[in-house]
């Protein structure tokens, strides 16, 4: 079958164009193209056409907590926010820390068929942070597992990071820590500043996630290794990835569409919803993140999907689940933190939200250029449309959205996955 999308700008530059779809590949770009016989069209005057989103950071939950969200819904969620690929971390339960895991992932995200899940592999054994996975045997399986993170907690000892690093690089695979030295912060639950201070709130300090930073970009210039570091948080992580890119180190680094947003202001009314691993930092972080997008320090946008029941949001901050929903809202986040004030344009939202991501982790088919010949993974956005977010209308199975009864910015109208619609004005193709 072949899809034509009509009246698009590319990138959101240049003259509206048709854009015809056909085995999967972009077969035509011109004006005013002729739809081929059964042709499904897409009617998208003025929006505009971006390569599929790539999401290094998930939780899809199953196995293990499909209470939350499964992969059946989290897929649904991940089409409709513009996502042609996920990347769905390790604590499941069971954990992701074996082919028997990781394989079903990927072949339950294959027959759901709305995305791409890709599994991360556990690094350490059921995430204890002291033995590590076989991860030759997870990169070898069906799955062909590209990235491992013990997402959730820290690989927190030094020796065990260090040759998970050295182990990595001989596989060619990826290491994504979850930066946050646990002695720091034990019984912490929010940003410690003078907010936590106020409200009686454990404090979460900055260096616990700045420590392992710096500890691990020399334990990866050492080894010689790859190291991504998720969702930074502070201004001081900041200012390491900038050292530690200056001195030749390969690191990579992902921000939360919240971080760039949302602030530990917030917490004054203890809503579970605001509750997050690492903690919304100040103001002056969230800025200096910003700052970090536009200038490619930090490298790519991540939702770090969080997915929670109501029983497990709705409680006292202190015991509440930390985490909270992304995929559906992350586009309009950065059109609303980095779009309309002029840090990034729509052809730096492709480098931030597609087309990096997919090179960190070495995905051929995704994050291509909107070119002739290349693989259809295509989202469509309506740049100048606004939403209203309600957390019991969104795909997810859960509804613990940050931005409930907000006014966000711009839509996804459409997303293809390899020439095939799977999310289109805001619902999945029967």
């Amino acid at each position: 079958m072949s899809v034509l999308i009509r009246g698009v700008r590319c990138y959101g530059e240049g003259d509206r164009v048709d854009v015809l779809v056909q085995d999967g590949q972009i077969a035509e770009i011109g004006a005013d193209l002729g739809a081929p016989a059964g042709c499904d069209v897409v009617d998208a005057p003025g929006q505009v056409l971006l390569p599929g989103f790539v999401d290094l950071h998930t939780h899809l939950r199953e196995p293990g907590r499909e209470y939350t969200e499964d992969i059946e819904t989290g897929s649904a969620a991940a089409a409709l926010g513009g996502y042609t690929a996920v990347f769905a971390m390790a604590n499941t339960d069971p954990v992701a820390d074996s082919p028997v895991v990781t394989d079903h992932v990927w072949q339950r995200g294959q027959q759901v068929g709305l995305v791409d899940v890709h599994p991360v592999g556990a690094v350490t054994v059921g995430l204890g942070g002291t033995q590590l996975t076989e991860m030759g045997m997870m990169a070898a399986g069906a799955a062909g597992v590209r990235m491992f993170s013990d997402d959730g907690v820290c690989v927190a000892d030094p020796l065990v990071m260090r040759r998970a690093l050295e182990y990595a690089t001989g596989l060619g695979v990826l290491i994504a820590q979850h930066a946050e030295e646990p002695r720091l912060t034990v019984g912490s639950v929010a940003h410690e500043g003078p907010n936590a201070a106020r409200l009686g709130l454990a404090g979460w300090p900055r260096v616990a996630e700045e420590s392992i930073v710096a500890r691990d970009v020399l334990l990866a210039r050492d080894a010689g290794a790859r190291l991504h570091i998720c969702h930074a948080s502070t201004a001081g992580t900041v200012e390491l990835l900038k050292w530690a890119k200056a001195q030749g180190i390969s690191v990579t680094a992902e921000v939360t569409p919240h971080h760039l947003m949302l602030d530990d202001s917030r917490l004054a009314d203890y809503d579970g919803r605001d509750r997050v691993n690492p903690p919304l930092r100040e103001a002056a972080d969230a800025a200096a993140l910003r700052q970090a997008l536009a200038d490619g320090v930090i490298d790519c946008v991540a939702t770090d999907h969080a997915p929670h029941a109501e029983h497990e949001k709705a409680c006292e901050f202190a015991v509440a689940r930390p985490g909270m929903l992304g995929l559906e809202t992350a586009l309009s986040v950065v059109v609303a933190t980095m779009v309309a004030p002029g840090l990034l344009s729509w052809r730096d939202v492709a480098r931030v939200m597609s087309e990096r991501p997919a090179q960190i982790v070495g995905l051929p088919d995704q994050g291509r250029p909107l070119e002739v010949g290349e693989p259809a993974n295509l989202t469509v956005v309506d740049p100048e449309a606004s939403w209203v977010v309600a957390g019991d209308r969104l795909a997810s199975r859960s509804a613990n959205t940050p931005y409930e009864a907000m006014t966000l910015p711009g839509a996804v109208t459409a997303t293809l996955l390899r020439g095939r619609v799977t999310a289109r004005d805001g619902k999945i193709p029967a």
